[in-house]
């Protein structure tokens, strides 16, 4: 399969453009400079929407769908995912790896344009970058990006300002939430690159997080986010190669492998400042992972889910 990711993604937005309304999103060609589709900010978007904007982040390397399964003692819909491209799918494409900065506007930047930037250290330690025509990114913010932002994408990814397609949602929106719990491969691919790991030996994965409720702001929409992975993700990577190293790996990839660990994120983001860069990165990461060594048949599990700091969270009893 020829993996240009950027080239992927636009495929998929062929099909979003041609009727927005169906997923009650909007869509506006910026006259020069590209095409901005807002998933929620203005718009009310859904879950079909949050689905597909999940499926742009990951270039459609993954099939995305909504499941049931159980959170404390309730029959409570979940989040899965299924990819058998994990390192493009996830951190070639979905990480939010790009801290998009222009004048006022701030907003987290994924999905394949990162790949056309490049900037990024994993693209030099993983050897992945693209010269794109087009690029496609999403970006998670409660505001619409003006022509600047678009300029500025485009002068870092080499393309023209009209080349650029950016899909934009809050995460306080129905697909912004979504979109977010459809990371649960990612977190758990992102740690074991960030432990030294060697993630192409990761050949496919599978992961589920809980649906968290649709928050007031944004704010508490990054707590419960956050939470639904780090308290209720599961995710099971089907690995290569030897025993050992993955017997030593998998205690150190769940969240409760952080010192931080135990808290509602809120309560973690507030002790920290507000300041993502105070919190440890090694709580970024699922509840439970589980390791298949698909040359030996083993099986190696670490971790496990905390319902009740979820229902604390997510303001359930």
């Amino acid at each position: 399969m020829n993996l240009e990711l950027n080239d992927l993604a636009s495929q998929l937005i062929e099909d979003v453009s041609e009727n927005p309304e169906d997923l009650r999103i909007g869509a506006q060609e910026l006259g020069g400079s590209g095409l901005l589709l807002d998933f929620g900010v203005e718009t009310e978007g859904g879950l079909e929407a949050g689905a597909m904007l999940a499926s742009i982040t990951m270039s459609g390397l993954a099939d995305i769908s909504t499941v049931y399964g159980t959170l404390g003692n309730h029959h409570w819909p979940h989040v899965a995912v299924q990819t058998d491209y994990p390192v493009a799918a996830c951190l070639f494409s979905q990480y939010a790896g790009w801290q998009i900065s222009v004048g006022k506007y701030f907003a987290m930047g994924s999905g394949p344009m990162r790949a056309a930037y490049g900037k990024e250290q994993l693209f030099d330690k993983l050897w992945y970058k693209e010269d794109a025509a087009q690029v496609v990114g999403v970006l998670e913010s409660a505001k619409l990006p003006g022509r600047d932002v678009f300029e500025y994408i485009a002068e870092q990814a080499r393309v023209t300002p009209a080349d650029v397609i950016l899909a934009v949602a809050p995460t306080s929106s129905i697909a912004g939430n979504y979109q977010v719990l459809a990371r649960s491969i990612e977190t758990a691919m992102h740690k074991l690159y960030e432990l030294g790991f060697d993630v192409n030996r990761v050949r496919s994965g599978y992961g589920v997080a809980p649906l968290a409720p649709v928050a007031k702001n944004d704010l508490e929409g990054i707590g419960r986010t956050n939470d639904a992975i780090l308290y209720g993700g599961r995710v099971t990577l089907l690995v290569n190669g030897d025993d050992e190293s993955l017997a030593e790996i998998a205690p150190k990839v769940p969240s409760q492998s952080s010192a931080m660990f135990g808290k509602p994120f809120l309560e973690v983001f507030e002790a920290a400042g507000r300041d993502f860069y105070k919190i440890d990165k090694m709580l970024f990461s699922p509840a439970e992972i589980i390791l298949h060594n698909v040359d030996t048949g083993r099986v190696h599990i670490a971790g496990g889910v905390r319902p009740d700091i979820l229902c604390r969270s997510f303001g359930i009893a």
